[in-house]
C-alpha cells in the first residue's frame, strides 16, 4: 500500500513545486519571491524524504537536511536584504 501512494504524493509535489518555480518567476513583487524560493526549499525537503523512503535508504535523509540548512540561511540572507538592502554589516 504504502509503495503506491508514495509516488501519488511525490507526483503532488512536483505539481507543487512547478506551481512554485511560476510564482517565483511571476511573481509580483520581492517579498512574494522570496517566499516562493523558501516554499520551493520545503516542498524540495519533502520529496528527497519521500524518495528515501521509497528507495529504503539513508541517504536522501541527510541531504534533505542540508538542502534544510541552506534554506534556511538563504531566505534569512534575503529577508535582511530586502529589510536593509545588505546582507553583511
Amino acid at each position: 500500500m504504502l509503495q503506491q501512494v508514495i509516488p501519488l504524493a511525490m507526483l503532488i509535489i512536483s505539481v507543487a513545486l512547478g506551481l512554485n518555480l511560476w510564482r517565483l518567476i511571476i511573481g509580483p513583487a520581492l517579498p512574494d519571491r522570496i517566499i516562493a524560493l523558501d516554499t520551493m526549499y520545503v516542498n524540495g525537503i519533502a520529496l528527497l524524504v519521500l524518495f528515501g523512503i521509497y528507495q529504503n535508504t539513508m541517504i536522501y535523509f541527510e541531504a534533505a537536511l542540508l538542502i534544510a540548512v541552506m534554506g534556511f540561511v538563504g531566505t534569512v540572507a534575503m529577508s535582511k536584504y530586502l529589510l536593509r538592502g545588505d546582507i553583511i554589516e
